[in-house]
C-alpha cells in the first residue's frame, strides 16, 4: 500500500501531456511518467523511467534546488504549491535502493576500456551510462570513499550517508573497478592513462574557495567554505561570532554546520537581496529556523584585526539595472560603511579547480580557469574528455550529473 502522505501527493499530479517539469529538471527526468507508475503501485517501472536520464534518484530527490528546476516550472505551482517531485523521486529510489533494484542488466564488457577521474555526480553518472554501453570502466578516486562533493561538500543533515552509500554502490555493482588513493598528478598521470585506456573522462569538480581580494583575507581566522565542509577541520566555533559571506549553497550549508558547532553568533552576509539567492527558499527558511541570521544587500569591504579577525567593515548596496544586465545589480551606498565585530569569516562567493591538478593535465583552458571543452565535452586532447565543475558547468548536483551522462554519450560516440 501507497502511504497517504505518498499517495496525496501523486493524486495532486496533473499528468500534464506538455510535460513542463521534464523541461524544468535539468536531466529531463520524465516525471508525469514516474508518477504515474507510482499511482500503480508499479515501483520498478517507475524506477526503470528515471533510470533512462538518471542514476541519481535518491540523491537529486533529497538536495537539488527543486523550486529553481522541476518543481518552479510545475503548472500547479501557478496557482498554488506545486507538486512534490522530489519527495516522490527520492521515494522511488529508496524503495530500489531497499530492494537492490538494478539500473539495467549487467553487460559482458567489451574490449574498450574508459578511466573516470574523480567520484563526484558528474563522474559517477558517466561511469554508470558508460557500463551500461558495455565498456570497462575504472573510478579514480584521490580520497579514500566514492562521492566527491556528494560525500566531502554536502552536510550529512542534509544527505544522509546511508543514502549515499546506497546509491553509489548500486552503481559500482554494475561492474565498476575503483581505486582509491588516487591523485592526479602525484599517484596517477594523464600520459600514463591514455596508454592503457581506450578514453579518460574527468570530474574532479572546483573546490577550492575564492576569495574577495579585499584587505584582511590573510588575518588568521579566515577560512574558505568549500575546504571547511570537505575537510571538516574546523576551529573551535564554540559561542564565537562567524560571518559567511555569499549566498549560495555553499554559504549555507558552512552556516548550518558551523551553529551545530556551537556558534553562539552566526551571520551569513549576502550583498544582493534575499530573492536573489542561488540557494533554495526552503534551505533558506530552514536556516532562519535555526536562528542564524542574514545581512542582505551588505558588502564587505575589509576585514579588520591585529593578526587575527577581529572586526568587519561592511557597507549598505542598492540594487540598480544596467544596460546588458540580465537582472539587477548591488552597488555599494557611498558613506553607508559601519563596523561589527567578528571572530571568524568563512568566505562562500565562489570556487575554482586546483591549480596543481588541473596544471597536471596540460589541457587548454577557458577565460576563467576551467578546462576548456566542446560541444562533445572533449577537452583539447583528443580522447580526454571533462565535465562538471572544473569545465565550469552549472553548478548545482543535476547539471553535473547531466553533464556526465552528455560526455558518456559522447565518449561513446567517439569509441565507436
Amino acid at each position: 500500500m501507497i502511504e497517504r502522505d505518498i499517495k496525496e501527493k501523486i493524486e495532486y499530479c496533473l499528468n500534464c501531456k506538455t510535460k513542463p517539469c521534464t523541461n524544468g529538471c535539468p536531466l529531463n527526468n520524465n516525471i508525469p511518467d514516474f508518477i504515474q507508475s507510482i499511482k500503480s503501485e508499479k515501483y520498478k517501472e517507475a524506477y526503470e523511467i528515471l533510470n533512462k536520464t538518471t542514476v541519481l534518484s535518491s540523491i537529486c530527490g533529497r538536495i537539488c534546488p527543486h523550486i529553481k528546476q522541476c518543481e518552479g516550472a510545475c503548472v500547479r505551482g501557478i496557482k498554488g504549491k506545486p507538486v512534490s517531485i522530489g519527495e516522490l523521486e527520492a521515494f522511488v529510489g529508496d524503495i530500489a535502493n531497499e530492494n537492490g533494484y538494478l539500473f539495467f542488466d549487467k553487460k559482458e564488457k567489451n574490449k574498450k576500456k574508459v578511466a573516470i577521474i574523480g567520484s563526484g555526480p558528474a563522474s559517477l553518472t558517466c561511469a554508470a551510462f558508460l557500463r551500461k554501453e558495455g565498456y570497462d570502466v575504472t573510478i579514480f578516486e584521490k580520497r579514500e570513499k566514492l562521492g566527491g562533493i556528494l560525500r566531502y561538500g554536502i552536510p550529512r543533515f542534509r544527505l544522509d550517508e546511508k543514502v549515499l552509500d546506497d546509491t553509489i554502490d548500486s552503481i559500482i555493482n554494475l561492474g565498476i573497478d575503483v581505486k582509491t588513493n588516487c591523485t592526479l598528478g602525484h599517484d596517477i598521470f594523464i600520459d600514463n592513462l591514455q596508454k592503457n585506456y581506450n578514453a579518460i573522462f574527468i570530474g574532479t569538480g572546483a573546490n577550492i574557495s575564492s576569495m574577495m581580494g579585499i584587505e584582511g583575507e590573510n588575518l588568521k581566522g579566515v577560512y574558505g567554505g568549500n575546504e571547511l565542509l570537505e575537510y571538516k577541520r574546523f576551529p573551535d566555533f564554540k559561542d564565537k561570532k562567524v560571518a559567511v559571506i555569499g549566498g549560495g549553497n555553499v554559504a549555507i550549508d558552512s552556516a548550518r554546520e558551523i551553529k551545530r558547532l556551537g556558534a553562539g553568533d552566526v551571520t551569513i552576509i549576502y550583498r544582493r537581496a534575499e530573492k536573489q539567492m542561488p540557494a533554495e527558499e526552503k534551505e533558506i527558511q530552514a536556516t532562519k529556523d535555526e536562528d542564524i541570521n542574514f545581512l542582505f544587500q551588505t558588502n564587505v569591504v575589509k576585514i579588520i584585526g591585529d593578526n587575527k579577525v577581529e572586526k568587519l567593515e561592511c557597507i549598505k548596496t542598492k540594487l540598480i539595472k544596467k544596460e546588458g544586465e540580465k537582472r539587477e545589480v548591488p552597488v555599494d551606498i557611498e558613506n553607508s560603511n559601519y563596523i561589527i565585530d567578528m571572530d571568524y569569516v568563512v568566505m562562500a562567493i565562489g570556487s575554482k579547480p586546483d591549480k596543481k591538478t588541473i596544471n597536471s593535465l596540460r589541457v587548454e583552458l577557458d577565460d576563467w580557469g576551467y578546462i576548456k571543452i566542446d560541444e562533445n565535452h572533449m577537452t583539447s586532447k583528443k580522447g580526454i574528455f571533462a565535465g562538471g565543475d572544473i569545465a565550469g558547468e552549472k553548478k548545482t548536483v543535476a547539471w553535473a550529473a547531466r553533464s556526465g551522462r552528455e560526455a558518456a554519450y559522447s565518449i561513446n560516440k567517439y569509441l565507436k
